[in-house]
C-alpha cells in the first residue's frame, strides 16, 4: 500500500478518534484491514489497531490475529481483538494459545482472561502446570476472571497442587471467583472459595484480601471475624479490620465497633472512633462524647471531630466545655465542630445559652454567633456591642459583621461614624466590610456608607474610603475618583493611595485619566503604577493589552514608570509588543532596555537572525563580533567567576539577553546575600578591548570602545 495512502487512513482515523464522530462514518473498515496486511511502518499498523478497537468487527479478526506473533505489534492487535464482540476473536486467541510461547502467549492468555472465554478454561487449566511459571501465573488469572463452574475448583484445587510460585495467582483467581460466586448470590460457595485460601499455603496478603471477603460475605454473621481481626496484635489484620469496619454495613457491626470502643487501648480507640465517624453512625454519639473526657489527647481530639458528623444540639454542652480547655488544640477542635455542625436546632442552643452566660463562656458563644452566621444573634450581639470589655466588644462587633442583614447594617455604620474612645476602629471597619460583602444587595449596602460618609469629618471619611474600597464596584469606583479631586488633602491621598491598589480591570479608564490629569504628580505616579499592574496581572486580550501598554508609555512621566511598561511588554511576547518595543526603543532614554526587550520578545517569538538583524538595523545597531575576557559578579571579597555562563548568552550584539531578569537565576546563585552586587565585563568588541560594570539586574549593554 503506497504510504501516502497509509497517511490518509490514519488522518482519518486521528479526525474519528478525536472528533468524536462515528468512526464507520469516516473510512472503510475494509482500508484498515488491508493497512495492516501491508509495508506500512509499525506505527502507522498500531494506530490501525487502536482505532478498530473502537469499529472492528469479525472481518477484522483475521488480520489483528496474524499480528499476534508480531512482538512489536501483538499487544496493539490484542486491544482490537479484546474489543471485538462475536466468538471469531475468542477462536483467533485460541488458536494463538496453543502456538504461542513466552511473552507473546502471556499476553494471549491475558487477553482470554479479559474476554471472559468459557471455551478456553480446559486449555487454561492445562495450563496452570506449565513449566513457564509466568504462564501458569496468568492462566490461573485468567480463570479467576472467566470464573465459570469448571474454572472455579480447577484454582481451588492449584492452591495446593500448583507450584510455589503459583500459588499466589491461583489465590486471586479463587478470589475473583469468589467475588462472582457473591454477586451471583451463591454465598456459602463464596464462602467456601474464600476459607480455601485462608487455609492455603500462600502469599499473607492474599490471605488478608480472603478474610475480607469472608467477612463481607456472611453479612452480619462476619461481623465476630471482623472483632478477631481489629484485636489482632499484627497491623496487617488491625489495618484490614479497619477496613472492613467502613464496608460491613448493618447495626450489628456498628454495635461491635462501639463495644470495642470502651475497653480498646487509646491508639485503637482513636480508629475506632474515625471507622464510626466514616460510617455516619449517629448510635455512636453517646460512647464518643464519653471519649472527650479521654485523659488521652489524640483520643479527646479525634472524639470532639467525630461529633462534627455524629453530634446533634445534644453535644453542645461537652463541645462548649471543651472550647474553653487548657489544651489550645483540644479548645481549638471543638470550636471548629460547633462552627461547623449543621442544624437549626444547634443554633438555638448557643443563642439560649449566649443569653445567660458570662466571662470565657460568653465570649466562645459570640465568636460561635459569628461563625455560624445565627442571624437570631444579632439582638444579642447589638446590646454586647457596647459592652465595656474590650475583647468582648471587639468579638461582638465581629460577629454583627457575619450576622447582620440590610437593615440592621447601621448597627456597623455608626461605630464607624461616630468613633467612641476605645481602639474599636480596625475591628469595626472590618466587621463593616465583611457585612457589605456578604448582603445579597451589595449596592444598596455601598449607598448607605456613601450616604453617610457625606457629612462625617475627613478622618471619619478617610475610614469609609478605606472600607468601601474593600467592597468595590462601579459606583465606588466612581466614588473614589471624584474624591481625588476633593477639596481636603487627606481625601486627595487616601482616595489616589486606594485607587492605585485597585484590583479591577474596571478601573483601568479611570486610572489612566488621573495618570494624565491628576493635580498632582504623587497621584499621577500612584495611578500610573496601579495601571501597569493591571496590565500586567489580569487576563485580557492581547489587543487590548497592547494598547493599554501603549497608552501606559504615554502616561508615564519618569523612566521609572516606563522601564516597568517594558517589562510588561516582554513579558506577553507577540508580533504587536515587538513593534511597540521598537517604537519605545526611539526614546533616548529608553533604547538599551527596550532594545533588550524586543530581542528577547524576536527570541521568544521564534525570530531568525536575520530579522533580529533587521530589527537592530531599524534601531541604529548592527551585529558586530563579540569576545567576553572575564566576567565576575558579586560584592567586596564575596565575587564569583561567571565567564563561562555570560559566554553562552552572548551573540554579536552589543545587548546580551539573560534567560532571567535576576542575575542570581542566570548565575547560580547569589554570592553576596544582602548586598547590591555587580556584574564587571571585561570583553573585545571588534577586536578593540573594554571593560563595563553594572549593578546588580541592570539591562547588559556593552559599550562600543572608543
Amino acid at each position: 500500500m503506497p504510504r501516502i495512502y497509509c497517511l490518509t487512513i490514519l488522518t482519518a482515523l486521528a479526525t474519528a478518534m478525536w472528533g468524536g464522530m462515528c468512526p464507520a462514518a469516516e473510512y472503510d473498515r475494509a482500508s484498515l484491514t488491508e493497512l495492516l496486511k501491508s509495508a506500512a511502518p509499525p506505527a502507522e499498523k498500531a494506530l490501525a489497531c487502536k482505532q478498530l478497537a473502537i469499529c472492528g468487527d469479525e472481518a477484522s479478526v483475521p488480520a489483528l490475529a496474524a499480528l499476534l506473533d508480531d512482538r512489536e505489534l501483538s499487544s496493539w492487535a490484542r486491544i482490537a481483538l479484546e474489543a471485538i464482540p462475536g466468538p471469531a476473536a475468542d477462536a483467533a486467541l485460541r488458536e494463538a494459545a496453543d502456538r504461542l510461547e513466552g511473552r507473546l502467549l502471556v499476553g494471549v492468555i491475558n487477553s482470554l482472561g479479559v474476554r471472559r472465554d468459557p471455551q478456553a478454561v480446559p486449555a487454561l487449566i492445562g495450563r496452570l502446570k506449565d513449566d513457564d511459571i509466568d504462564v501458569a501465573a496468568v492462566s490461573a488469572l485468567a480463570l479467576g476472571h472467566i470464573a465459570s463452574d469448571a474454572a472455579t475448583p480447577a484454582l481451588e484445587a492449584a492452591l495446593t497442587a500448583a507450584a510455589p510460585a503459583v500459588r499466589s495467582a491461583a489465590a486471586e483467581g479463587c478470589i475473583l471467583c469468589a467475588e462472582r460466586l457473591a454477586a451471583a448470590g451463591k454465598a456459602a460457595d463464596a464462602l467456601r472459595v474464600y476459607t480455601a485460601v485462608t487455609q492455603a499455603d500462600v502469599p499473607a496478603q492474599r490471605a488478608l484480601e480472603a478474610t475480607r471477603g469472608m467477612i463481607l460475605v456472611q453479612g452480619p454473621a462476619g461481623v465476630a471475624l471482623l472483632r478477631t481481626q481489629l484485636r489482632s496484635p499484627d497491623p496487617a489484620r488491625a489495618a484490614l479490620g479497619l477496613r472492613v469496619a467502613r464496608e460491613l454495613p448493618g447495626p450489628e457491626a456498628a454495635q461491635m465497633l462501639i463495644d470495642e470502643l470502651k475497653d480498646a487501648p487509646p491508639r485503637r480507640q482513636a480508629l475506632l472512633i474515625l471507622a464510626l465517624a466514616d460510617r455516619n453512625e449517629l448510635t455512636a454519639a453517646p460512647a464518643v462524647t464519653q471519649l472527650v473526657h479521654s485523659d488521652d489527647a489524640d483520643v479527646r481530639r479525634t472524639a470532639l471531630a467525630a461529633l462534627r458528623r455524629l453530634g446533634d444540639a445534644a453535644s453542645v454542652p461537652v463541645l462548649l466545655d471543651a472550647a474553653l480547655d487548657a489544651d489550645a488544640d483540644v479548645a481549638r477542635t471543638a470550636r471548629d465542630v460547633l462552627a461547623d455542625m449543621p442544624g437549626a436546632a444547634i443554633d438555638r442552643e448557643l443563642v439560649d445559652r449566649l443569653t445567660s452566660a458570662e466571662g470565657p463562656l460568653r465570649l466562645a458563644l459570640i465568636e460561635l454567633a459569628g461563625r455560624r452566621s445565627i442571624t437570631a444573634a444579632v439582638g444579642l450581639l447589638r446590646r454586647t456591642a457596647d459592652d465595656p470589655d474590650g475583647p468582648t466588644r471587639a468579638a461582638a462587633l465581629a460577629a454583627l459583621g457575619a450576622t447582620v442583614e440590610l437593615a440592621d447594617l447601621d448597627l456597623l455604620i455608626a461605630p464607624v461614624a461616630r468613633p467612641r474612645a476605645d481602639d474599636d476602629s480596625a475591628v469595626v471597619d472590618a466587621a463593616l466590610a465583611n457585612a457589605c460583602l456578604r448582603l445579597a444587595d451589595r449596592d444598596a449596602a455601598t449607598a448607605k456608607l456613601i450616604q453617610v460618609m457625606a457629612s462625617a469629618t475627613v478622618p471619619v471619611r478617610c475610614r469609609f474610603l478605606e472600607i468601601l474600597a474593600k467592597i468595590g464596584g462601579p459606583r465606588v469606583l466612581q466614588m473614589m475618583a471624584a474624591a481625588v479631586n476633593d477639596a481636603d488633602p487627606q481625601i486627595q491621598d487616601t482616595a489616589s493611595r486606594l485607587l492605585g491598589e485597585w484590583m479591577d480591570i474596571d478601573a483601568r479608564a479611570t486610572l489612566l485619566d488621573l495618570a494624565r490629569n491628576a493635580s498632582d504628580d504623587k497621584y499621577k505616579i500612584r495611578a500610573i503604577r496601579g495601571y501597569i499592574r493591571l496590565v500586567r496581572q489580569f487576563d485580557m486580550p492581547d489587543d487590548q493589552r497592547v494598547e493599554m501598554c501603549r497608552a501606559a508609555l504615554a502616561a508615564a512621566q519618569r523612566p521609572v514608570e516606563k522601564k516597568l511598561v517594558l517589562e510588561v511588554i516582554g513579558r506577553y511576547p507577540n508580533a504587536a509588543m515587538l513593534s511597540l518595543a521598537l517604537e519605545a526603543a526611539r526614546t533616548p532614554e529608553l533604547k538599551n532596555e527596550a532594545l533588550a526587550v524586543a530581542l528577547i520578545i524576536a527570541d521568544k517569538t521564534g525570530a531568525r537572525s536575520a530579522e533580529i538583524e533587521r530589527l537592530l538595523g531599524e534601531l541604529g545597531q548592527s551585529t558586530v563580533e563579540i569576545e567576553i575576557v572575564k566576567a565576575e559578579y558579586g560584592a567586596g571579597d564575596n565575587v564569583k567567576d561567571v565567564t563561562t555562563i555570560l559566554r553562552k548568552h552572548v551573540r554579536n550584539f552589543p545587548v546580551v539577553i539573560l534567560p532571567s531578569p535576576s542575575y542570581n537565576a542566570t548565575f547560580g546563585g547569589d554570592p553576596a546575600p544582602g548586598v547590591v552586587k555587580q556584574l564587571r565585563i571585561q570583553y573585545r568588541m571588534a577586536g578593540k578591548p573594554s571593560e563595563v560594570t553594572l549593578t546588580e539586574n541592570a539591562t547588559i549593554v556593552l559599550p562600543i570602545p572608543k
